[in-house]
């Protein structure tokens, strides 16, 4: 058989190692890393802007023949429609990431995601085409979505799989740490933004400008993710597998791995809901029901998105070396405790305390949490439909537990008669869950073991 040849076979591939040998160098994981921080960093910029701007002003912009609130929870549902639509995208740019590459699919999505934003800064309001405006920006919105559905099983396997084996969560922490970033931008761009104009001239056009810088971010990224290399697991284990093995990853994943499915929507219900009830509901409802100023409240955000740049690969270091359950968990239960504390220290109307509270959830219990995901949720998966399977559960659970938290968070304050009680309990509950399903994972998702299953 000879070596300039492709094998079907792993172990034929192997035995060529003057293919092998360009590909085998230092810098390689760090490569991949990067790539996927960057194209995270622009992923979760472009889709969390919406939400940073839709709880100070798409509400009177798309929505202002309704009441207030309504128009608040109105803006937090088209935020919501985002998460419907990632699952679809996580089929999509999955089911062709394990069929064609990572790496191709990565630029695709980060592409799709720069023009739907920068459309929204484009959009008209409702007073100059009516109902038209919120229709496109529910449209764009689940663009947005679509694209990032496909960002994180990508970029999250980019890193893993190129990863040194005792060095995966740390390696792949980038993912999540670009989450930290793109939030610290998002809300730095907006913050500024809102400090250096007027609040008529934000709510008429100061908004639209950090739609606009996108553009840059990506044209940044897509030059960075152009010299990573593709994924060398999905060339040895995949890309020379025969086509018929390949035709639907996502129905194999489904099918070697069902629970994995339900197992990833628990393990991030304390992730997600720490973090959008933090950094989006409670931007409105701090403002609305006690006075706090909404300037601060970006700041809180802008705080929590830096301390996370520190905290998350620092917890994935130590996750490495001591397990990733017993750092899982420790977040989850952080977040249980930390919900009815948060609430009090926005009552009794101290600004301190909400600094200190909004910590605790994010940095520690959020962070703790996100740290360990990048190998704990796709090494459920086998490599062949890894992207598909890990992708598919991660956007289901991003719909299920995260697209609309903050909408539901209103609802319930609603249902309280304006009283925080009934979302630090959906708070603490989500937190619980993940804990307890954390608890049933068995003791091969533990790094050394992992890395016996499933070496990358």
């Amino acid at each position: 058989m000879s070596c300039n040849k492709r094998t079907v076979v792993r172990i034929a591939h192997r035995r060529c190692p003057m293919a092998d040998a360009p590909e085998h160098t230092e810098a390689k994981p760090v490569r991949a890393a990067a790539g996927s921080f960057v194209g995270a960093v622009v992923e979760w910029y472009d889709f969390l802007l919406y939400g940073i701007v839709a709880a100070v002003v798409f509400n009177d912009a798309f929505f202002p023949d309704i009441s207030p609130l309504a128009g608040t929870l109105a803006a937090f549902a088209t935020f919501g429609v985002g998460f419907i639509f990632r699952p679809l995208g996580g089929v999509f740019f999955g089911h062709y990431g394990d069929k064609i590459g990572r790496k191709t699919m990565l630029v695709w999505t980060v592409s799709i995601m720069g023009v739907s934003t920068a459309l929204i800064g484009l959009l008209p309001t409702y007073a100059s085409i009516g109902w038209w405006a919120p229709l496109l920006l529910v449209v764009l919105r689940a663009i947005q979505g679509f694209a990032v559905g496909g960002e994180w099983g990508g970029a999250a396997l980019m890193a893993v799989e190129n990863a040194p084996p005792k060095l995966k969560a740390f390696f792949s922490s980038g993912v999540q740490v670009g989450y930290s970033v793109g939030l610290l931008l998002a809300t730095g761009v907006a913050g500024l933004m809102q400090a250096f104009t007027s609040d008529t001239a934000f709510q008429t056009w100061g908004w639209r400008v950090p739609f606009l810088i996108s553009v840059v971010f990506v044209a940044i990224a897509l030059w960075i993710r152009a010299g990573v290399p593709e994924s060398e697991v999905f060339r040895e284990q995949v890309a020379d597998a025969e086509p018929a093995k390949r035709k639907l990853p996502v129905l194999e994943a489904l099918r070697q791995h069902p629970a994995a499915f339900f197992q990833i929507i628990g393990l991030r219900l304390g992730e997600l809901l720490t973090m959008y009830i933090v950094t989006t509901f409670a931007l409105a409802y701090a403002t609305k029901q006690y006075g706090f100023d909404s300037g601060f409240m970006l700041t809180v955000a802008l705080l929590v998105g830096g301390i996370g740049i520190v905290t998350i690969p620092l917890f994935a270091w130590i996750s490495d070396r001591y397990g990733r359950k017993p750092v899982f968990i420790t977040g989850a239960v952080v977040g249980v405790i930390g919900a009815v504390p948060y609430f009090l220290s926005m009552q009794v109307g101290s600004e301190i305390l909400v600094v200190v509270s909004s910590v605790v959830l994010v940095n520690i219990a959020h962070d703790l949490i996100v740290s360990v995901q990048q190998p704990l949720l796709t090494e459920l998966f086998g490599p062949e439909y890894r992207y598909s399977g890990a992708g598919l559960g991660y956007q289901v659970a991003a719909a299920v537990g995260g697209g609309f938290t903050p909408a539901i968070a209103t609802a319930l304050v609603l249902l309280g008669g304006g009283s925080w009680h009934w979302v630090a309990a959906y708070l603490g509950a989500g937190c619980l869950v993940s804990a307890l399903v954390a608890l049933t994972l068995q003791p091969a998702d533990e790094p050394s073991a992992v890395s016996e299953r499933a070496p990358a």
